[in-house]
């Protein structure tokens, strides 16, 4: 096992003519050869997907450093946190984000500034060293940044590589942000083989649409909201995608529905699911073109893990049970941590904290979150996070959040709040945009005078709460 310069190496070599990122692989391996990054350096990044974004997750890992790119998305408060808990060496920002990035007390420095034209002496690392840290929501409330090896990044990418068979004739468009290690799932993939790649800001479903046919790409991955709106946007029943050959999705559970009506809508489209997490690197499990085909109650499933992976569920026997992941892609362990570690990895192995059952094929299907966490839109939502802002208001005594089926963005932030004095729902969600990211606020505030319903301990119980919004499915996931 090598570094993760490694897969540039490769297309500099085999494929060095070929267009990454609108220059050649030649091109983009002589200028991140100079990339001057002191080792072990954390360089965070606040950018949409830029070719900085870009050029600093292939470059600043395999100069040394370790990558930490953070969600613009998040609350000045959240970020501030990242900023201080990862002890950043320096910031890069685009001009988007900015008057953000200077606001958050980390010293700003310009991508280009590192790129020094003189070309470094080739530095083999250890698998084992720590190559990027992504930062989740915390079942504490707050934000854990899980530490990622350069071991960990190569071996999902060569479990894409099976699982998919990227190949050098495939364009891919990489929409989804870069600040998810999801984003960047098939970057290593694609540049070890030498594909050529394009790259979007962010999703908007005309611009999507527009690439998909001025690039003629034959491959992406987009989560299921980005494919529900993709659907819904002018001009996509007559837009020409006769070039797509491939399209992943990803990051959340998809509906039947839409499932449905992307099949019929790319008939001549291999159609392929990915499941996994930041801590898996994130791919854990695949549901192939063929079983797309194939049709049937499989549909509903997650798939079956990919090569390199190994995938345990583990309760009564017949019954769902939390499903346990091991193999050379699971982190390292949660950084400045060690005790959320210790909970997490166990023997060799990840406990995910999804419920899952398994088919006598091995087929895989979410049954529900034993972690008490809100997958919207792709993104990640814990609700203990969200409940802790609700309860900083001096007019709430109790808080209550967990997830509600969502037909656009398949769940949604929901809150029951038991009150202490007068309050508006309203100004309950604006307190809550003040600290948190705008896809953490809830959706819905249930204003409530009595107790949240408690079990004899005292604690709260959501499953009653939940129960009325999730009748009649067989999932508690959307």
């Amino acid at each position: 096992m090598s570094d993760l310069g490694w897969p540039l190496r490769r297309a500099e070599s085999l494929h060095g003519d070929r267009t990454a990122f609108s220059v050649t692989y030649r091109e983009l391996a002589a200028r991140l050869s100079s990339l001057a990054v002191a080792p072990g350096a954390r360089i965070g990044v606040l950018a949409a997907n830029t070719r900085a974004h870009t050029e600093a997750w292939l470059g600043v890992p395999a100069a040394g450093g370790v990558l930490v790119s953070l969600n613009y998305r998040l609350a000045p408060e959240e970020l501030r946190f990242i900023v201080e808990d990862a002890e950043l060496s320096g910031l890069i920002t685009d001009p988007e984000h900015h008057d953000l990035g200077r606001a958050l007390g980390c010293p700003l420095i310009e991508w280009e500034e590192l790129l020094t034209g003189r070309p470094r002496a080739r530095r083999d690392l250890p698998p084992d060293t720590l190559a990027a840290i992504s930062y989740t929501g915390g079942t504490t409330g707050r934000p854990k940044g899980v530490m990622l090896s350069h071991g960990n990044l190569l071996a999902n990418a060569q479990h894409n590589l099976a699982a998919t068979g990227h190949r050098p004739d495939q364009r891919w468009l990489h929409v989804c942000p870069m600040f998810h290690v999801a984003g960047i799932a098939n970057l290593l993939a694609c540049t070890w083989v030498g594909a050529e790649q394009v790259v979007l800001p962010r999703f908007d479903a005309a611009t999507v649409l527009e690439a998909l046919e001025r690039e003629r790409i034959t491959h992406t991955v987009l989560v299921p909201t980005m494919l529900a709106m993709l659907l819904d946007a002018p001009g996509a029943g007559t837009a020409d995608l006769s070039s797509l050959r491939h399209v992943q999705y990803a990051a959340s559970p998809i509906s039947a529905e839409l499932q449905r009506r992307v099949l019929e809508r790319l008939p001549d489209c291999d159609v392929a699911q990915f499941y996994g997490m930041t801590e898996a690197a994130p791919t854990v499990t695949h549901l192939t073109p063929e079983d797309h085909r194939r049709g049937g109650r499989r549909l509903a499933s997650v798939g079956t893990p990919v090569p390199g992976v190994e995938a345990e569920v583990r309760g009564p026997e017949g019954e769902p049970g939390e499903l346990w992941i091991r193999g050379p892609n699971i982190m390292l362990g949660y950084w400045k941590r060690p005790d959320a570690t210790a909970e997490a990895l166990v023997d060799g192995w990840y406990r995910s904290g999804d419920i899952v059952r398994a088919d006598e094929h091995g087929y895989l299907y979410l049954v529900d979150r034993a972690k008490d966490m809100i997958i919207t839109g792709g993104e990640n939502v814990y609700s203990l996070e969200v409940e802790a802002v609700l309860l900083r208001h001096p007019a709430v005594a109790e808080a209550a959040v967990f997830a509600v089926p969502d037909d656009r963005w398949g769940e949604a932030v929901h809150a029951v709040v038991t009150t202490r004095e007068a309050v508006t729902a309203d100004a309950l969600l604006d307190h809550c945009r003040e600290h948190v990211a705008g896809f953490k606020v809830p959706r819905e505030i249930e204003l409530r005078d009595e107790p949240l319903p408690k079990s004899g301990p005292g604690k709260v119980l959501k499953t009653l709460l939940r129960e009325p919004y999730w009748a009649g499915r067989e999932r508690r996931v959307n």
